[in-house]
């Protein structure tokens, strides 16, 4: 009877949280005017998805005993030489309930550094992708061998399932979009990287069942980019579509792809497949009349190359930002089926993503100077 009355308790405490985040949002998106006059004024932006080498993930990054300023001018420093203006960094909202003011002065202290390297960057809030257990403190050195084996997902599955946590949550979007809203060094938000991505395969004793996953995160979605508009931002919020079917009309897209497309002042979207499924998926996505900026591309091995994506982007003026910069602890120079297999003994025919050794020596010259080539200034 206890455990009865305990579960009905938790489904109307959650049915009340879905409730009140399901709300359509109050302040206004931008306009496709606005959103497009705003991208007038941007240069052709190219950069990577950044970590420094010596972080394993975003907790890593950004906690005060391994945040790394010299590091980080470092390889800066080098991707200002190759011609790259942006990059995309993760946040991670356990490092605002850890230390909000210790958080925001190492932001601030980041973006100094990619000011001084003249990048700006879009900073991601909330992540669905890889481990669903994040804590505090120092973290697991990399499984050998593996891809991305420490990345940790914002919010964690407990905080997920937890409404209670949700005011939390809040606090964090709105701590950190609050400090930074008038902050021209900052490109743009991206409110939720691949919002209810399944990570049953990788992580099956702790990921949370997708299809509960999938409803608290199309509920809490659209409260979030809510959350970040109610402190007036003057830089766009996006949250970008992955794995989208080109074959079939905005009619047919998920629920939680229906709120990004629907809740995004810019359209930025994933693909890792062949050139001519990118250019594909530019053409489909021009129908919402927005900005189109890629925020995930670039894995040689399946077919995802600077070559034969980068001149597209180009001739498209679509934003594109490769994952991986510098190889590091993230190991994502491994294929994602190293999860199955492990490069152990010998390493995978060709790197996966990444642009640089871990002492700035380019993976391929010609890779460098391609992009060095195409952003360089008439």
């Amino acid at each position: 009877m206890k455990k009865l009355k305990y579960k009905l308790i938790t489904s109307i405490v959650l049915a009340i949280a879905l409730l009140s985040t399901s709300v359509h949002a109050q302040t206004p998106r931008w306009s496709e005017q606005k959103a497009n006059e705003w991208y007038a004024q941007q240069p052709w932006l190219v950069g990577s998805n950044y970590i420094p080498k010596s972080a394993i993930n975003e907790l890593e990054m950004w906690q005060e005993s391994t945040f790394d300023p010299a590091q980080i001018d470092k390889e800066l420093g080098w991707a200002e030489a190759m011609g790259m203006n942006t990059m995309r960094v993760f946040l991670h909202d356990l490092l605002w309930q850890q230390d909000a003011p210790g958080f925001r002065k190492r932001i601030d202290q980041f973006l100094t550094i990619a000011s001084r390297h003249h990048i700006r960057p879009l900073l991601v809030l909330f992540d669905s992708c890889w481990d669903p257990l994040p804590q505090l403190g120092p973290q697991h050195a990399p499984t050998p061998g593996v891809h991305n084996s420490g990345w940790v997902q914002s919010p964690g599955a407990k905080a997920l399932a937890d409404p209670s946590q949700y005011p939390r949550l809040k606090e964090y979007v709105q701590g950190v979009v609050g400090a930074f809203a008038k902050d021209d060094r900052i490109l743009g938000w991206d409110v939720w990287n691949e919002p209810g991505s399944d990570q049953t395969s990788n992580y099956p004793k702790t990921e949370l069942n997708n299809k509960d996953k999938v409803a608290r995160v199309a509920a809490l979605l659209p409260q979030a980019f809510e959350w970040a508009r109610e402190m007036k931002p003057m830089q766009p919020l996006t949250s970008g579509v992955y794995e989208v079917d080109t074959a079939k009309d905005e009619n047919a897209l998920e629920e939680i792809e229906r709120i990004q497309v629907r809740e995004s002042d810019i359209i930025t979207f994933h693909n890792y497949s062949w050139p001519e499924d990118f250019k594909s998926e530019v053409v489909w996505l021009r129908r919402f009349h927005r900005p189109v900026i890629c925020t995930e591309y670039m894995a040689r091995s399946v077919g995802s190359t600077f070559d034969t994506v980068l001149p597209i982007a180009k001739q498209e003026h679509v934003g594109a930002i490769n994952w991986g910069f510098v190889a590091g602890k993230t190991q994502t120079y491994y294929p994602w089926e190293s999860w199955e297999h492990p490069y152990i003994k010998n390493q995978p025919p060709v790197w996966f993503h990444e642009v640089l050794h871990s002492d700035g020596k380019p993976y391929r010259q010609a890779e460098v100077d391609l992009i060095r080539q195409l952003t360089a200034k008439p």
